[in-house]
């Protein structure tokens, strides 16, 4: 009886006892660093003339369905607002792999000018 309640017991706390992986943590803050910050991407973005921005803004679904929503009364808001909108709460809604894209478009939107 007292070895059962010893098992139990034992089992009840293995998810305390067992330590994650030093591999795990690691990675995920990886992921992280390897991400752009959003408020220097929602800068670099503003910082682009109309041509340049729109372009952006039309290779990356999700930011063109939020303008797109509003049909074209959206865009001439958009373009007349762009420089002073909040683009970081937008861009906060993106995976990693969406911000290096929307990093590398911004790169090139400025080598072309």
């Amino acid at each position: 009886m007292i070895r059962r309640l010893a098992a139990l017991l034992l089992l009840a706390c293995w998810p305390a006892l067992a330590l994650p992986g030093e591999g795990a943590a690691p990675r995920a803050s990886a992921s992280q660093a390897s991400a752009p910050d959003s408020a220097r991407l929602a800068k670099d973005l503003q910082s682009l003339d109309w041509k340049q921005f729109k372009s952006v803004i039309e290779a990356i679904p999700k930011l063109k369905a939020d303008i797109d929503a509003f049909g074209p009364l959206g865009w001439k808001f958009v373009e007349k607002n762009y420089p002073t909108h909040d683009w970081k709460r937008n861009i906060d809604r993106f995976d990693a792999a969406e911000k290096r894209q929307l990093a590398e478009l911004i790169g090139a939107a400025r080598r072309v000018r």
